[in-house]
């Protein structure tokens, strides 16, 4: 199927993401996802069980609010369930990324939260990133949970499972999966010394209102002009 220059740019940019979280170590395999909502009605994600070295911007899987395959020759991701429950509860979030990164898992599999003790994360995150109630994985249930836990922040942990990180844009949602990470790493070693201090909630609400009003529209910039640049 023939996809506009739109769907093109999306399809790419969504592959560059999956390519960049490989080598960063933050996926494997063909585990993990990642959608960009393309309309109000229309999503693009990465096709099931396939290898994201080897995917062309006309693999990338357009699906509808029900999940209908619009283009696309390969099924959608078996968690498909779980990116539209995010999008429809969720009007703000442009892309949604989904990892099973080490330490981010570590904390998932303890149904232990990663508290705000990191400031790029709590910038970004806006608090704590807490741990969804257990589903299985591809279910409804599972996109459920995940939108209780995540409330108005953008990154929650799936118990037992892994990582989601949302954005305004997919830039922005893989940021938030690499914070997670960090943060999580940060919060697994800091036990071993001593007592994590946790960020007071005056200083955590400040930071996302900076991050929010100004912080993100400098990287927003800086972005746009590497893509003028090239």
């Amino acid at each position: 199927m023939h996809l506009n220059v739109s769907m093109v740019k999306i399809a790419e940019s969504i592959i560059e993401a999956a390519l960049s979280l490989i080598q960063k170590g933050l996926i494997a395999g063909t585990w993990g996802n990642i959608s960009v909502r393309v309309s109000q009605s229309q999503y693009a994600i990465t096709p099931s069980g396939r290898k994201y070295q080897s995917l062309q911007p006309q693999d990338i899987t357009v699906v509808n609010t029900d999940g209908t395959i619009v283009s696309g020759v390969f099924k959608p991701s078996s968690e498909l369930p779980l990116h539209l429950a995010i999008y429809s509860a969720r009007p703000d979030v442009q892309a949604i990324v989904h990892t099973h990164s080490v330490y981010a898992s570590a904390c998932a599999v303890a149904h232990r939260s990663i508290p705000p003790i990191i400031e790029d994360l709590v910038q970004l995150a806006g608090g704590s990133v807490d741990v969804a109630e257990y589903a299985f994985p591809g279910t409804a249930d599972l996109g459920k949970n995940a939108v209780s836990a995540l409330q108005d922040k953008y990154a929650v942990l799936l118990a037992n499972h892994g990582v989601v990180g949302c954005g305004s844009s997919l830039a922005e949602a893989v940021t938030a999966c690499e914070l997670v990470e960090k943060a999580a790493q940060i919060y697994i070693l800091a036990h071993q010394i001593g007592k994590p201090h946790i960020l007071n909630q005056h200083d955590i609400d400040s930071m996302h209102k900076f991050y929010l009003e100004q912080y993100k529209h400098r990287q927003e910039d800086k972005t746009n002009e590497s893509h003028i640049n090239k």
